[in-house]
């Protein structure tokens, strides 16, 4: 390569030494992930469980948590919280390979803002049709479809409310559950 390179890429990314961090890049600019707190992992691990529950036990997709590289394009590899993928030729041994069905991110305060804003731009503009974002804080949920370029929110819930999402016949998520 003749001149300056403009933004990292996965090559860049795979070349990070194992030095106990999380990372993610966003766009070609690498960002590092604080390491989830208990509750954090608790509150994913639950939802992870009703989410495989729907979609593997209808053998309708596979359920990934974190961390396992979301390879968006070459300039973004995120490591969502879950990932649902429903096309199996997306799992490679890199990770998972291009938009999956949905990306799921439990808030940290170190994370909320950029969960808000960057990461859920990029998403929406790479593609992946469903983002949630649960805030352990509010002990709210709020699942997000991704209609033309932007997401627009259609099922939400607050405190011990059981959500059944309109877009996945039966899906139902009985928030009490994740705040246990």
């Amino acid at each position: 390569m003749i001149g300056l390179k403009q933004k990292l890429d996965y090559s860049d990314y795979a070349a990070i030494p194992d030095d106990g961090c999380r990372y993610e890049m966003v766009d070609g600019d690498l960002l590092v992930i604080p390491a989830p707190s208990p509750l954090h992992q608790r509150i994913s691990k639950r939802l992870q469980r009703c989410l495989e529950a729907y979609f593997e036990g209808r053998g309708l997709g596979e359920v990934f948590n974190a961390p396992v590289d979301v390879i968006l394009t070459p300039h973004d590899v995120m490591q969502p919280d879950l990932v649902v993928v429903i096309q199996p030729t997306q799992v490679s041994e890199r990770g998972i390979e291009g938009a999956p069905l949905m990306v799921v991110e439990v808030l940290s305060p170190s994370t909320r803002e950029r969960d808000r804003t960057i990461k859920g731009r990029r998403y929406s503009n790479l593609g992946v049709s469903h983002y949630w974002l649960v805030d352990p804080q509010t002990r709210r949920l709020e699942c997000y479809v991704l209609q033309g370029a932007q997401y627009v929110l259609c099922a939400e819930g607050q405190g011990p409310v059981t959500i059944t999402h309109p877009h996945f016949s039966e899906l139902t998520v009985p928030l009490s559950d994740l705040w246990l």
